[in-house]
């Protein structure tokens, strides 16, 4: 039905609403009609409205999310669990703060690069400029002085045009890089995309690995909150986790916990497969112990979450002087570049 996914803060306000109504006994298909005839003129009444005939027809909630093509695949993932294990209320309003702060990591990306976004845009003209107008003059001059230049100050203008085809490269590469960084964020399936090149990226790696671990993490304890199989509880979160890193640790996990001739339990299948830190990995086997698995996941969740919010907002902080350097060198290289043949003159005339 819908092009494009809601963006962060729509989902976040769905989520919410839905737990709200929810928690004061409404049904999800009246939820939803509610939503809809509150918002009726606009994208989100429209998805409402949707997901009312679906739901209203038999679907799940779920189901009815994920025809509809506007929330991303975890927020359906979490809610079906949460239908089949009767945690939705729970799960809505993990979702609704879940996406309410990549909302706000996602703002903070936006505002940390707009500004120098705009600075290297104006140092793109100054240099198309300066390469495509200024420095042809100098060439120019230098062709009708050439009875009495030397060398060196031909090599000058040489050098000159060369940094500068090569500051405006580089530049316009930059330009372009952040410029599509800046758009892409601007919605869910182009935070998507943002956060699948981050988790390659070196700097931000951990960050994004912590974010999919923090996932993971609330789905497990969701399902184990229910009392289903362990083995099923790790089966339907494994479903929900999309880092290759970690599903290839959860994976590994799983077999182990169906391994027919050493089976383990879901504390050590876990802990012997690194899917967790050694000191987060004793807290789950003491939870498995004590019978607050559930309690001891949904706390580490919201640990793992808020520590990749910290190393992001530390990435974030990081791009502006990066930027700033980059502009600085563009700036010195067109003065360079400008020099340069005013040195090779002078030197000529002396």
């Amino acid at each position: 039905m819908s092009a494009t996914l809601l963006e962060s803060s729509g989902v976040s306000a769905f989520c919410g609403s839905i737990a709200i109504m929810l928690s004061a006994g409404v049904q999800t298909d009246e939820a939803c009609h509610m939503l809809a005839e509150d918002r009726e003129d606009t994208r989100f009444g429209g998805i409402c409205a949707h997901l009312y005939r679906d739901v209203a027809a038999g679907k799940n909630l779920s189901e009815a999310m994920r025809a509809s093509k506007a929330f991303p695949d975890f927020a359906c993932d979490l809610t079906q669990i949460g239908e089949a294990t009767g945690r939705l209320e729970n799960v809505m309003r993990d979702l609704e703060a879940y996406y309410d702060e990549e909302d706000k990591i996602f703002q903070r990306i936006r505002a940390s690069i707009n500004y120098p976004a705009a600075l290297l845009c104006i140092m793109c003209v100054i240099l198309a400029f300066t390469v495509g107008w200024i420095l042809p003059v100098f060439v120019n001059a230098y062709d009708s002085m050439s009875g009495s230049l030397t060398s060196g100050s031909f090599g000058s203008v040489q050098l000159s045009i060369t940094i500068g085809w090569i500051a405006f490269g580089v530049t316009l590469a930059c330009t372009i890089f952040v410029l599509a960084i800046s758009f892409m964020t601007r919605s869910e399936r182009g935070r998507e995309r943002v956060i699948g090149m981050f988790e390659r990226f070196p700097p931000t790696a951990d960050a994004l690995y912590q974010l999919a671990l923090s996932r993971f993490t609330m789905a497990l304890a969701t399902n184990v909150a229910t009392n289903v199989a362990d083995e099923d509880a790790l089966t339907k979160a494994l479903a929900t986790v999309t880092h290759p890193k970690l599903r290839a640790s959860v994976e590994k996990a799983h077999t182990s916990m169906i391994d027919i001739d050493n089976p383990r339990s879901l504390a050590q299948a876990l802990a012997e497969a690194r899917v967790f830190e050694p000191l987060y990995a004793r807290m789950v086997k003491l939870g498995a112990r004590s019978g607050d698995l559930d309690a001891v996941l949904d706390s580490l969740s919201h640990t793992f979450f808020s520590d990749a919010v910290n190393q992001i907002d530390k990435a974030v902080d990081k791009v502006e002087p990066v930027l700033a350097a980059c502009l600085t060198v563009a700036v010195a290289a067109s003065l360079i570049s400008v020099m340069l043949p005013l040195i090779g003159i002078m030197g000529s005339i002396g």
